[in-house]
């Protein structure tokens, strides 16, 4: 008997999916639970578990996109498979159905698929941490077909330049984009387009935090098992600083503007596929100690393309690092609907005036981009304000573990 394999639904809002690689290849013996592929979106990547064991036919290769519901291989449980892997390739869909046309959208016949399948493959959302085992679910199936005359096809829209028509020379090296970095240019180029973005500056001594840090960091770590960062002490100073000046935390919804009384704060991850925010939930209820696990946690799965369509939804405000990769100053784009983003710069040390005299100083710049839209010059600057004085005396944000 075949078992089909579906694409999987992978959030509401999402008609199609991309095959991001197989990890077996066809012909090859699978088992039940086994992971066979990845599949991604343009918000996340999950593994697809094979719900059969027996030998894996491959029908729509690596790289392809594919309708949610589609069928994208087959296990045949009446081979046992080969143990040694050949070249995945794709295959003729022989008796699996046929997959729904793209009308345009990415959303096969026009419909969202409906109704759980038992007989789908399972997404594997995998947890960080030892002894985790994928989380099983259900994929979606397509609506079944009604017999009725075929609608007349409309002729297609010529599709309209966006700007000037790029013709290959010798040595140029042309890849699609992904659809998580499609989904990425969308989103920035949105916020461009809609939100008042304006940034302020600030600048932040970071010696009473190091020094606090390297008072404390192997003790926290000996104790709690996570390393104590700078993050924590950000996050930690973001929140209060956030309390003191709510409108930096607020959206905007058409005219109206939702002021958050919670705290869901985006962290800015760079990985290999693109820039992902996955986010820490109820970041004013956590300490030190809480948001440094939820910290590892989420840098783990991000590193090893885990993270789930719920790690990367919501969000009232966002942090970003560009420290790390060495920047010195940016102004960061706001991650919509949210209306500030903090940015994070490279601590360097530069003299300052301190008391009447010149010291050589840990420095940090920082930067507010906000959204003029909902936000004051004055409370954008306000708010960089309250941050680095809470940072400059890290005694306010009651350390403790």
């Amino acid at each position: 008997m075949k078992h089909a394999i579906k694409a999987p639904s992978v959030g509401e809002s999402i008609t199609e999916v991309s095959i991001l690689k197989w990890r077996k290849a066809n012909g090859e013996a699978v088992k039940n639970g086994e992971v066979v592929l990845e599949i991604e979106s343009d918000k996340a990547t999950v593994e697809v578990a094979a719900e059969a064991t027996g030998a894996l036919i491959i029908t729509k290769p690596a790289g392809e996109r594919i309708p949610v519901g589609a069928v994208i291989g087959e296990i045949d449980d009446s081979v046992a498979g080969t143990a040694a892997a050949e070249a995945p390739k794709a295959a003729a869909p022989a008796a699996a159905p046929a997959a729904p046309k793209s009308n345009g959208n990415g959303s096969g016949n026009g419909h969202r698929p409906s109704g759980p399948s038992p007989s789908g493959p399972a997404l594997s959302a995998q947890m960080a941490g030892p002894g985790t085992a994928p989380v099983r679910g259900h994929t979606v199936t397509a609506s079944p077909t009604v017999a009725r005359a075929p609608a007349p096809t409309p002729a297609p829209t010529p599709a309209v330049p966006t700007g000037p028509q790029y013709v290959d020379q010798p040595g140029d090296r042309r890849v699609p984009m992904s659809m998580l970095r499609q989904r990425i240019a969308e989103r920035l180029k949105s916020a461009q387009n809609t939100a008042a973005i304006l940034s302020t500056f600030n600048e932040v001594d970071m010696k009473p935090v190091m020094d606090l840090r390297n008072q404390h960091k192997d003790a926290f770590k000996a104790k709690h098992g996570v390393a104590l960062s700078f993050m924590s002490f950000f996050t930690r100073a973001s929140v209060e600083a956030l309390k003191l000046i709510p409108e930096v935390n607020a959206s905007m919804d058409g005219r109206d503007v939702v002021y958050h009384d919670y705290i869901d704060m985006g962290i800015a991850v760079g990985t290999e596929r693109g820039l992902v925010v996955p986010v820490i939930r109820g970041a004013d209820q956590l300490d030190f100690v809480g948001i440094e696990k939820k910290m590892t946690e989420i840098a783990g799965k991000a590193r090893d393309g885990k993270l789930t369509i719920a790690d990367l939804t919501g969000g009232t405000f966002t942090i970003s690092n560009g420290g790390t990769y060495g920047s010195l100053l940016s102004t960061p784009i706001l991650n919509p609907p949210q209306s500030g983003i903090l940015g994070m710069h490279k601590i360097q040390e530069r003299p300052v005036a301190i008391e009447g005299k010149v010291e050589i100083r840990p420095m940090m710049y920082l930067t507010l981009s906000y959204d003029h839209r909902i936000i004051d010059g004055k409370g954008a600057v306000t708010f960089l304000v309250h941050l680095r004085d809470f940072l400059e005396h890290p005694e306010k944000l009651k350390f403790s573990y």
